[in-house]
């Protein structure tokens, strides 16, 4: 099954965000490779497949400027109910990030992506995924992702996934990115099941 707008509206319909598969009390890894960003707390941050992470919470509270992207509409309503007025400069986008991203979005300075690359796994929709970091991102701006390594599960969310190396993460984004720093690393999901990633960040060049 394809992932779609209907089958994440649901789960997040549902599904209290603590029960969620991917949920996680803080956000430490993505952490620790953007304090390996010069000036981070200062950048206009995308969040492909925002979902309802506590890492939106965590970049408000540094002064980041968010643009917050999911496919889901049920998704985005509940993080708007949950920060109410916290405050904070957010771009609210609700699309699949496979197809283009609206020509009027202004560059960004960080790409954040937490587990949401791997759900694709079209190809036109994993190649369309990859224009779309290229094009919204800024020469000299950062790209992170957290993806189910090689030996990672075969499924989540119901859905087959496409899983990923740094060699395969670095071909996808071409000799314009320069890879900074990886490691790997096992999360274990609230049913205590590990579930191995691969964290990557990568510098745009040119």
């Amino acid at each position: 099954m394809k992932s779609s707008s209907k089958h994440w509206d649901t789960i997040f319909f549902d599904t209290e965000d603590s029960k969620l598969g991917w949920y996680e009390k803080n956000a430490s890894q993505t952490l620790e490779l953007l304090n390996q960003i010069p000036g981070w707390k200062e950048s206009t941050v995308f969040l492909p497949g925002a979902g309802t992470s506590v890492l939106i919470e965590e970049l408000l509270s540094k002064g980041v400027k968010l643009v917050l992207n999911d496919i889901s509409i049920e998704a985005l309503n509940r993080v708007k109910d949950r920060i109410n007025d916290q405050g904070g400069e957010i771009n609210w986008l609700c699309q699949d990030i496979a197809q283009p991203i609206q020509s009027t979005l202004k560059k960004v300075d960080i790409w954040i992506d937490r587990a949401v690359l791997h759900f694709l796994t079209d190809e036109d929709d994993i190649n369309g995924y990859f224009e779309n970091v290229k094009s919204t991102l800024k020469t000299g701006g950062y790209a992170i992702f957290a993806e189910f390594s090689k030996t990672g599960a075969l499924k989540c969310a119901g859905l087959t996934l496409h899983r990923y190396s740094i060699e395969e993460l670095s071909e996808k984004l071409g000799s314009s990115f320069n890879l900074i720093s990886h490691f790997e690393y096992t999360y274990t999901n609230p049913y205590g099941n590990p579930r191995p990633y691969v964290y990557a960040l990568y510098k745009k060049e040119n």
